[in-house]
């Protein structure tokens, strides 16, 4: 029993009533924070119990967005819970990547990021409103997809040569749309001209959704698109495929060679997609929702949903190595970006 001249930790302490509250308070702070984390710990362990929101930067019909439906599904299965997938497109994605970082860090609001909006943007944008790096908690790698080079029949070219061609010949004539300023089908445009040393006209949409519109009906006569956004057009003739941006052909369109096939080497460019949450989010949550997509990625309907959207099924061991690789990509787009003088306001 403490006596009226305590001395703790060689502070004295007056007796009188003041020695029990000032024992108490800090007593009291170590039971709220200790009950404090065993209420975090209960959570991430009975996590989830309601649905959870996955957010797609983009409109519906563009890659992100497939990539999103193949494999909610699955995932809705696996954790007993509905995945509401939940379009907000604009500003290349960014706007969509802007609400899950600023969203509560508990695993109910997720995010299909891309290349797009978690590695490009940083470097594209002036006024973008979340830390690429601080923001999110990286939680898998979910597949990545090669661009096409793709053109309207009503352009009369057979091959990259002869795009390259026709577009030396009417400098900034020939349009291309992206996704936005600065997303993946804006940059592989931007390699293609500085590439083939080519004036080509870029007009950004909200998603590759609106933009497929355009293009179809020829008012923007070549693209950049992803393998999945592009896919079903080019298989019905709607559109020419002239070159798989890739150092492979993919085996959906076997018959089209590689863009240094096509006589225009160094001009690849992937699109990659993965499934992010909040900063802070618990680590626990994280691994779960790392191990749960990772299970549906195997699934022989997921793999072969994928497959025949043009994209791969690489995923990553873990969220760490995920996070390590949008580092790499978010410097490696650093550099592409201040070549090609890209900047939006």
């Amino acid at each position: 029993m403490l006596g009226p001249d305590a001395n703790l930790g060689g502070q004295l302490i007056q007796g009188g009533p003041e020695v029990t509250v000032r024992i108490a308070r800090p007593i009291c702070r170590a039971f709220a924070l200790a009950a404090a984390l065993a209420a975090g710990v209960s959570a991430a362990q009975d996590y989830p119990t309601k649905s959870i929101r996955m957010i797609v930067g983009f409109s519906p019909g563009g890659g992100t967005d497939i990539v999103a439906r193949i494999i909610a599904p699955g995932l809705s299965e696996r954790l007993k819970q509905q995945i509401v997938i939940d379009n907000r497109p604009g500003a290349t994605g960014t706007i969509g990547a802007h609400l899950v970082a600023r969203a509560a860090s508990d695993g109910y609001t997720l995010l299909m990021g891309s290349v797009s909006s978690n590695a490009i943007a940083a470097s594209v944008l002036s006024n973008i409103q979340y830390d690429s790096r601080k923001d999110f908690a990286p939680v898998t790698l979910a597949t990545s997809v090669p661009h096409l080079v793709v053109v309207h029949p009503s352009l009369k070219v057979k091959s990259v040569t002869e795009l390259i061609a026709n577009a030396r010949t009417h400098p900034g004539k020939l349009s291309f749309p992206s996704t936005g300023i600065g997303s993946s089908s804006h940059l592989a445009g931007e390699v293609f001209k500085m590439m083939g040393s080519v004036d080509l006209l870029h007009i950004p949409y909200k998603g590759a959704g609106q933009s497929m519109q355009d293009q179809l009906a020829g008012q923007v006569p070549v693209a950049f698109n992803t393998v999945p956004a592009s896919l079903r057009y080019v298989r019905a003739g709607s559109l020419n495929a002239l070159a798989v941006l890739a150092t492979t052909r993919s085996p959906l369109l076997p018959d089209i060679p590689t863009i240094a096939e096509a006589g225009l080497p160094g001009a690849e460019a992937t699109t990659w997609y993965g499934v992010f949450a909040p900063a802070n989010t618990s680590p626990r949550i994280v691994r779960r929702l790392h191990a749960e997509v990772n299970a549906v990625m195997r699934l022989p309907e997921v793999r072969k949903a994928l497959v025949a959207n043009g994209a791969d099924d690489t995923v990553t061991g873990t969220p760490e190595a995920f996070a390590a690789m949008v580092d790499a990509e978010i410097a490696k787009y650093a550099k592409v970006v201040k070549a090609a003088g890209v900047r939006a306001d």
